[in-house]
């Protein structure tokens, strides 16, 4: 009898999974394909538009009465370093799509029943590390420049930062670390989270594999990064409600550009 193979037999070694160079024009097909999968089974929006939103809504009231507003914002924008992870459903119904099968809530996660279970958890954790992290820098960069009493009010404290040369060093400062937390999330997971679902690899093959691909095509994953941005701070500006559309859309183009920035095997 043959003997069964286990996920440690069959794992591929990063060396063996080959880059592709993509164009700008990779990127528009990648958004397309996305919202072709979006509207043909758009139900999971039941999903996004009440958890996720409902979610950031309630957790940034909660710290407003805590009274630390000053975390409002860093809770709600850092909330699209956990989007990878939470995008995992979506890619499997990208690829259930690719197919030919079922796009379903059931398919979405047939990878919970799978060997790429474990990895794409220990990912997702990596990803929840850099969340609690920003959050800390966060923290740190507001407590050096205003001291460690807490804002009177959302509004107090949206006035000093609107007004006040500390509030600009503080807009100043959050960006530079905001897009640097940024950096290591799309260069760590945009590849890593599809590879995992699609291919048997490590958690450590499939994050290698993306600063690979990052690395390969700097410019256009660049330009990546600044549509996600724009299109997330677009679909927040209207009370979140415009992820509702935004996350789901991306999270299927990921998969489309995974696609694109990986040879098949």
């Amino acid at each position: 009898m043959a003997e069964e193979k286990t996920f440690r037999d069959v794992q591929i070694p990063a060396n063996k999974i080959e880059i592709n160079k993509i164009g700008v024009g990779d990127l528009w097909q990648a958004l397309k394909q996305g919202y072709d999968d979006f509207t043909a089974h758009p139900t999971h929006i039941v999903f996004i538009a009440a958890i996720y939103p409902l979610f950031a809504l309630l957790l940034t009231l909660f710290l407003a009465g805590k009274n630390v507003a000053h975390l409002a914002f860093p809770v709600i924008s850092g909330l699209a370093l956990l989007g990878p992870a939470v995008a995992v459903c979506l890619f499997e119904m990208s690829r259930h799509r690719e197919r030919g099968r079922e796009m379903s809530w059931g398919s979405a996660f047939e990878f919970v029943h799978s060997a790429h279970f474990a990895p794409i958890v220990a990912l997702s954790l990596v990803m929840m590390v850099l969340y609690v992290a920003w959050l800390y820098m966060a923290q740190l960069m507001y407590t050096g420049l205003f001291g460690d009493a807490a804002p009177a009010s959302l509004a107090a404290f949206a006035n000093e930062v609107l007004n006040t040369r500390r509030g600009g060093a503080l807009i100043a400062y959050g960006t530079f670390v905001g897009f640097l937390f940024a950096v290591v999330v799309l260069a760590t997971s945009v590849v890593a989270f599809p590879l995992i679902l699609d291919r048997p690899v490590t958690t450590m093959t499939a994050v290698s594999t993306s600063i690979r691909a990052v690395a390969a095509n700097s410019f256009v994953m660049a330009l990546w990064g600044v549509i996600v941005v724009a299109l997330l701070v677009a679909g927040a500006a209207v009370l979140l409600i415009g992820l509702a559309v935004v996350l789901p859309v991306l999270g299927h183009a990921t998969w489309h550009l995974y696609r694109r920035l990986v040879k098949p095997d």
